[in-house]
C-alpha cells in the first residue's frame, strides 16, 4: 500500500509540473533595435503575462544582423525585433517560419507571405511643425511647399546616411517625381532648404523645442512631443508619404522555440500594440485597433496616402544613391 501511495503521489507531482505555467527560470533572448523604454515595457508585460524572463540585447539593427549571421551555426538569440522590413527581407534566411496569432490583422505588404517575419508597427514620415515658431495655419502642407526658399534654414532633416526613414523619404520622393534629372533637381532644392543633422533625435528635439520650426520627421515623435506639452503639429503631406514597417522574427534554430513563439505572439498581439501606442505613440501594424479611442487623435492608416516604394530596389542602389545625396548636401551648404 505504501508503495502504491508513493507511485500515485509521484504521478500527481509529474502531472502538476507538466501543466504548470512557465517558471521564473524560463528565459527568452530578444535581440532588439528599439530603445530601452520600449524594451522594458515589453519585457515587463511579457514576464507578467507568462512568467518568462526576457533577456534583451539592445543595439543597432545592423549590429544585430551581423551578430545573427555570425551565430548562425549556434544561435544565441530567440527573437529579433524593432528592425525594418527591408532588413527583415534581406535576412530572411536566418528566420524560422511561424504563423503568428492574429497575423491577418496586419496588411499583407507588412508581413512575409511565408510567415518568416511580421510587422509590429509602422513608421510614417510626416512634416512636424512647431506652432510657436510658425503659426499653425501658415506651415507647409506638401513636399512641394518645402522647395520654397522662404523655408531655408527652418527645416531639420536627418542625414540619410545615418537614418533609414530619411533615406526612405528621399527615395520615395525621387520615385514620385519620376527618378529623372528633374526629380534630382527637386530633391536638391529641398535639401538646400534644410539643416542636415547627424541624428534623428536632434530633429525630434529641435522641432519640439522650436530650434527648428519644421522637421522632416516621424509621426510618433510629433504626437509624443505634443502629448508632453510642446506646440507641435503633425502634417501628412497631401501628395502622400512613406510608411515603413518594423517587425519581428524568430531566429532559425533559436534555443527555446516555445518561448520564442510565445514572445512573437505577444509582440504582434493587439493588447501589446495598444499598450505601446498609449505609452509611446507607436502606430500599430495591426488594423483592428480603433485609433479614435487611443490618445493623440492619430488618424486611421486608411486615411493616410502612402506613396509606392520599392525598398528592395532602393536598398540595392543605396551606396550610389547616398553618394549622390552626399554631393547635394555638400554643394548646398
Amino acid at each position: 500500500m505504501r508503495h502504491s501511495v508513493s507511485c500515485i503521489a509521484a504521478l500527481l507531482l509529474t502531472a502538476a509540473a507538466a501543466s504548470a505555467p512557465a517558471t521564473a527560470d524560463t528565459q527568452v533572448v530578444l535581440y532588439s533595435a528599439n530603445d530601452d523604454t520600449v524594451n522594458k515595457l515589453v519585457a515587463d508585460g511579457f514576464k507578467k503575462e507568462t512568467g518568462i524572463t526576457v533577456n534583451v540585447v539592445s543595439t543597432g539593427s545592423g549590429v544585430l544582423f551581423r551578430r545573427i549571421a555570425s551565430e548562425a551555426a549556434n544561435p544565441q538569440g530567440d527573437v529579433v525585433w524593432g528592425v525594418s522590413s527591408s532588413l527583415l527581407k534581406q535576412n530572411s534566411k536566418f528566420f524560422q517560419p511561424y504563423s503568428v496569432k492574429g497575423s491577418d490583422a496586419v496588411p499583407a505588404e507588412y508581413r512575409d507571405p511565408n510567415n518568416l517575419w511580421i510587422g509590429t508597427n509602422l513608421q510614417v514620415v510626416t512634416i512636424n511643425q512647431n506652432t510657436k515658431a510658425i503659426d499653425a495655419a501658415s506651415g507647409p502642407k506638401t513636399w512641394q511647399d518645402f522647395l520654397d526658399p522662404k523655408w531655408k534654414g527652418k527645416i531639420a532633416y536627418t542625414d540619410p546616411a545615418n537614418s533609414g526613414f530619411s533615406y526612405a523619404i528621399a527615395t520615395v520622393l525621387l520615385t514620385y517625381w519620376g527618378e529623372s534629372d528633374a526629380a534630382w533637381n527637386k530633391l536638391s532644392s529641398l535639401v538646400a532648404n534644410t539643416k542636415v543633422l547627424n541624428r534623428s533625435t536632434l530633429v525630434f528635439e529641435g522641432n519640439g523645442s522650436g530650434e527648428y520650426p519644421l522637421g522632416i520627421s516621424l509621426e510618433y515623435a510629433g504626437y509624443l512631443w505634443a502629448h508632453n506639452g510642446a506646440p507641435v503639429k503633425v502634417t501628412y503631406p497631401t501628395e502622400g508619404t512613406a510608411a515603413l514597417a518594423e517587425g519581428a522574427a524568430i531566429i532559425k534554430g533559436a534555443p527555446d522555440q516555445d518561448a520564442a513563439r510565445a514572445l512573437i505572439d505577444y509582440l504582434a498581439g493587439k493588447s501589446t500594440q495598444e499598450m505601446l501606442l498609449k505609452a509611446t505613440f507607436r502606430r500599430p501594424a495591426r488594423q483592428d485597433i480603433d485609433l479614435s479611442t487611443m490618445p493623440g487623435g492619430m488618424p486611421a492608416f486608411s486615411r493616410i496616402k502612402v506613396l509606392p516604394y520599392n525598398d528592395v530596389k532602393w536598398d540595392e542602389a543605396r551606396s550610389a544613391t547616398l553618394n549622390r545625396i552626399k554631393t547635394i548636401v555638400q554643394d548646398t551648404r
